[in-house]
């Protein structure tokens, strides 16, 4: 089977510049976790109809499906038939691109449904409380579907029907491409709608069966911006409570935002306002936050964070990172570090049980193991031009108000005094200082 996504419009209700399909459900676009979707049902093949912004869901997929271009936006029905070249099985799977918690064992089921029955199409539908803005399933006294009609064309009877179509269908290839140029826009938004393929093949005498999906939440779409709030909140709901079904603390999951793909050990601690994001994985006995953001990083056991932001870094065991430090991309810490407040680390490697405590700026630079770095110490890695290396060796102490000005080496167990600028390496054991000579005059202020 393949499958195509509808993804094409631009989604007037979200008042953006951007297309809707590409805006973010929990750090991931919509037709993104749509396409996933589709890969876990197993289909190979995958069409995505691309109109509104084109180049920019073209960028968002990349190289994962076909582009067809529907240049006028014109429905549904019009969307599938741009498509339509492009698939060569026997079977379709067709998807709308702005349902981001499908999930692939729901479309599997589709699938075998529609290949089981040997249907001409199949409809996944489902049973919603509130099912205003959804089009309805109309079955006859036997309980067979003999049409679906959209919300804007529906009548008063029409509308107290509690089962909606989802938008998600199965078909034989061949018959739809005999239906889709058969399609009239003859309804209030004078568009093609795909749904009016169903009472085309009815009429025909074509076989359409129907299953339904029992979570609602799977299927909603997003239309506007409440929508996308009300779905991510959903995403982030879900992690927490199945991070603490495994063992880990969250003391307030409503003010928790953790992505999907994080792994978290057991026994941690995660505070309110916190973030973690991407592929990061966090060790057990870890204490996180709070108002602390964590991105596609990796934190070791027993590690604590608090009012920080870590983005693509490695932490050992036994860490203690801040309140506001921030680790930028690149960077490694090794076991028993203390990176204190008001520090920076970019692109840097900080040996085991070195000290980073106060207002210091590292970058681009290799300390060794037991280094204690003094407050307000900056490595100057940046000439105007390029960037340069500082290597502090082992068991060096620098000074407080020290600029290390790269490329420059400190050797091991060596000094720097407080409030030196320098620019030579430091051999080992030696003392560096580079500061003007006090002087004192007495009785200046009289």
């Amino acid at each position: 089977m393949e499958g195509i996504i509808l993804a094409a419009g631009k989604g007037t209700r979200m008042k953006s510049e951007l297309p809707k399909v590409i805006h973010e459900v929990a750090g991931v676009p919509m037709v993104i976790r749509v396409y996933h979707a589709l890969k876990e049902a197993g289909v190979e093949k995958i069409v995505a109809v691309v109109g509104y912004q084109k180049e920019k869901v073209a960028e968002v997929l990349g190289d994962r499906a076909v582009l067809a271009v529907q240049e006028e936006q014109l429905g549904t029905g019009h969307a599938a038939q741009v498509a339509m070249p492009y698939i060569n099985d026997e079977n379709v799977l067709i998807v709308a691109g702005d349902t981001p918690l499908l999930k692939g064992a729901t479309l599997e089921a589709l699938c075998k449904r529609h290949v089981e029955t040997g249907a001409s199409a199949t409809v996944l539908t489902c049973f919603l409380g509130k099912p205003y803005g959804y089009g309805r399933i109309v079955r006859d006294g036997y309980g067979k579907i003999i049409k679906i009609v959209e919300e804007k064309d529906a009548n008063f009877e029409e509308k107290q029907i509690a089962e909606v179509n989802t938008g998600i269908y199965c078909f034989k290839t061949s018959e739809l491409k005999e239906i889709l140029p058969l399609l009239k826009a003859e309804n209030a938004q004078k568009e093609y709608y795909l749904t009016d393929v169903i009472p085309l093949l009815l009429s025909r005498g074509k076989g359409v069966e129907t299953i339904t999906v029992q979570d609602e939440t799977e299927v909603m779409g997003v239309n506007d911006r409440l929508q996308l709030y009300k779905l991510t909140k959903e995403v982030y709901r879900k992690k927490a409570e199945t991070l603490m079904q495994e063992g880990v603390t969250i003391i307030d999951p409503e003010t928790v935002y953790i992505g999907e793909e994080v792994v978290v050990g057991r026994d941690t601690v995660i505070y309110p306002n916190t973030f973690i994001e991407g592929t990061t994985v966090i060790g057990s006995g870890c204490v996180i936050g709070p108002n602390t953001r964590i991105k596609n990083s990796t934190i070791g056991n027993d590690t604590e964070i608090t009012y920080s932001v870590v983005i693509e870094t490695r932490i050992g065991d036994r860490v203690n990172i801040g309140p506001f430090a921030y680790l930028r991309p690149g960077s490694e810490i090794a076991a028993e570090v203390k990176i204190g407040d008001f520090v920076e680390i970019k692109k840097s490697y900080i040996g085991e049980g070195s000290k980073v405590p106060h207002l210091s700026y590292i970058g681009d630079a290799v300390i060794g193991r037991g280094v204690n770095v003094g407050a307000g110490t900056i490595t100057c890695n940046y000439d105007g031009k390029a960037k340069w290396e500082t290597v502090i060796e082992d068991g060096a102490f620098i000074g407080s108000n020290t600029n290390l000005v790269a490329p420059i080496k400190v050797g091991k167990n060596s000094v720097v005094g407080a409030g030196s600028t320098l620019t030579e390496d430091v051999p080992e054991k030696a003392l560096a200082i580079a500061r003007a000579r006090q002087y004192i005059k007495e009785d200046y202020v009289k």
